[in-house]
């Protein structure tokens, strides 16, 4: 989460969205672009974390159904 906040642009590039971090690169290389920016790159992060915890939920209700 600390690097969504620092540095916006990696946090997209280490999750393996290119285009989404030259984007964010771009707003971000202004000043006013950087919160932004920032805020992009943190809700991104949570949102991808509750798919994931939503995708292993599913797999175990599944499961449990068998």
């Amino acid at each position: 989460m600390l690097l969504a906040i620092l540095c916006p642009f990696l946090s997209f590039l280490f999750r393996g969205k290119l285009l989404t971090a030259i984007l964010c690169l771009i707003l971000q290389l202004t000043l006013i672009g950087w919160l932004p920016a920032a805020l992009w790159a943190a809700f991104s992060l949570n949102n991808a974390r509750a798919d994931r915890r939503n995708e292993k939920l599913i797999r175990e209700l599944k499961r449990s159904r068998r």
